[in-house]
């Protein structure tokens, strides 16, 4: 005989399980999400993932000419919390749906305002609530993606590309934001106030980084290790940059003196990078002499 608990979990399920007599259903294209940091930028879709099962998809069941919601169910929804260029289209901070209108050779997608529709929101889409649309190419590649599925690839500070698979065909979406601008800005204002050697090291670094100003990035390493005395990460930007302006015999003393702090320290991927750039760089100093 079933105990109390057993028949009181069962009809607690059922409950869970219906609603006014109508069954829960388990989504035949589940929901998802994908967020992702660029720089100081945070890009969050929702959307729902299809599988293939066997079927012909763009041209099929995708039509070819035809508003597609970029996965089932409801609208796709792409968040922002920075403004985003595309293509040099600016996209304020905010909620948009995402749309496309594939073609053979090229697609439409369309960053909408209205994020309220159901489905493709092919009776009620209205093209003047578009914030812009893009064109771009798909391209056809090897590994199967049955699932479609939404990620971000090619990250860097600035930037990064959305990209859609799905079958064997891969859309690209190039997301640019304005990072530099306002690090350059924190930059000045962590300077202005009461720097320490960390704050010029973090400067220096993330000028190093960009490729920006190698000598004004060398002012600042200096100081940090003036103010910080003997690091192994100060000296081993250091040895980057005087590797930068091309003062090779310089950036070896450094990176030897990274090196050694590195390994006093057990910091064994420093190691294995300076003893690298060491390498090299003795190498480049005999082609030159």
């Amino acid at each position: 005989m079933r105990s109390h608990a057993s028949i009181g979990f069962l009809v607690l399920l059922l409950f869970t399980l219906t609603v006014s007599g109508q069954i829960r259903h388990p989504r035949v294209s589940p929901l998802s999400s994908v967020s992702q940091d660029i720089g100081f930028t945070t890009i969050t879709v929702e959307y729902s993932r299809p599988a293939v099962r066997g079927r012909e998809l763009f041209g099929g069941l995708v039509p070819y000419g035809r508003i597609w919601r970029v996965g089932a169910n409801e609208s796709t929804k792409f968040n922002t919390n920075t403004q985003v260029s595309i293509q040099g289209n600016i996209l304020e901070p905010g909620t948009y749906a995402l749309y496309a209108f594939p073609e053979q050779d090229s697609w439409e997608v369309a960053f909408h305002r209205n994020t309220t529709h159901w489905g493709d929101g092919r009776t009620a889409y209205d093209p003047d609530e578009d914030a812009f649309r893009v064109k771009v190419v798909p391209r056809e590649v090897e590994v199967w993606q049955e699932n479609f599925l939404v990620s971000f690839d090619s990250i860097h500070h600035n930037g990064a590309l959305m990209e859609w698979r799905w079958g064997y065909t891969v859309v690209s979406i190039p997301l640019e934001v304005d990072t530099q601008k306002a690090m350059l800005a924190a930059i000045g204002k962590s300077l202005a106030e009461d720097p320490t050697a960390q704050t010029y090291y973090e400067a220096g670094r993330y000028l190093q980084e960009e490729g920006l100003d190698p000598e004004k990035a060398l002012e600042y390493i200096q100081k940090a290790i003036a103010l910080g005395g003997d690091t192994y990460y100060f000296y081993r930007v250091r040895s980057l940059l005087q590797a930068r302006v091309g003062d090779y015999r310089s950036a070896v003393s450094s990176a030897e003196r990274s090196l050694e702090l590195a390994e006093a320290e057990g910091k064994d991927e420093f190691v294995r990078m300076n003893r690298e750039n060491i390498k090299k760089w003795k190498e480049w100093l005999k082609e030159k002499d």
